[in-house]
């Protein structure tokens, strides 16, 4: 059964915000990752439902069946390898690639992908430190800790971001905390809890508890 942009684009926002949770995903929820009125989310979902891609329940939320999530993840794993593909082959920043992927997630070839997917050496995460799944729906477990909850005096290393927001990875970049970049935590504010921290040896920066929330690292 085909599938339009549209609901390629809801069964992946359903599968982003089911990951950490075994509950459904509410309508409001969706609405406003989709950015739009609860209204047309419920008109969706409804037509997501008829086709089997997901189980909707008024007032008890959204879950995807497994036929939704086979696409959903379909189109996870073409938005992160057209990501790498970016990056590596045609020189793009990380903070560039989000939104072209954006467009590129919706070809529909499969031979395609699979040709795409060898040219690059079959990575297994994209430029944020993502898991690429694998073509036959496999994603592998995300094992990293946020740094702002790395004790003080610790060292750890870069492996990826909770938030791809072209704004706050051009911060990064500025700071030069790209992934593999090695971090020291030199004090913890009692105040606030921003973060002083040594990256790659260089001098001393501040980073804020909010900053660090969203970097994922390997201690």
């Amino acid at each position: 059964m085909a599938t339009s942009l549209a609901e390629e684009n809801y069964l992946k926002i359903i599968y982003r915000l089911s990951e950490n949770t075994d509950q459904g995903v509410s309508t409001n929820a969706v609405a406003e990752l989709a950015q739009t009125k609860a209204a047309s989310v419920t008109d969706m979902l409804q037509k997501l439902a008829e086709k089997g891609w997901v189980i909707y329940q008024k007032y008890q939320g959204v879950r995807l069946t497994p036929s939704g999530q086979k696409i959903a993840l379909s189109i996870i794993r073409k938005h992160r390898l057209w990501e790498v593909f970016l990056v590596e082959k045609l020189g793009y920043n990380w903070d560039e690639v989000h939104e072209i992927a954006e467009q590129l997630e919706h070809i529909e070839s499969e031979s395609l992908i699979q040709k795409l997917d060898e040219f690059l050496g079959f990575p297994d995460r994209d430029p944020h430190g993502d898991p690429i799944p694998t073509r036959d729906g496999k994603m592998a477990d995300q094992i990293y800790q946020p740094l702002s909850e790395i004790k003080e005096k610790m060292d750890c290393v870069l492996m990826g971001v909770a938030k791809d927001a072209a704004v706050f990875l051009q911060l990064l970049t500025k700071l030069d905390l790209n992934l593999g970049a090695k971090i020291t935590i030199l004090e913890i504010n009692s105040f606030d809890r921003s973060l002083q921290i040594q990256v790659n040896s260089a001098a001393p920066i501040f980073v804020s508890h909010e900053v660090a929330k969203n970097i994922l690292v390997k201690a």
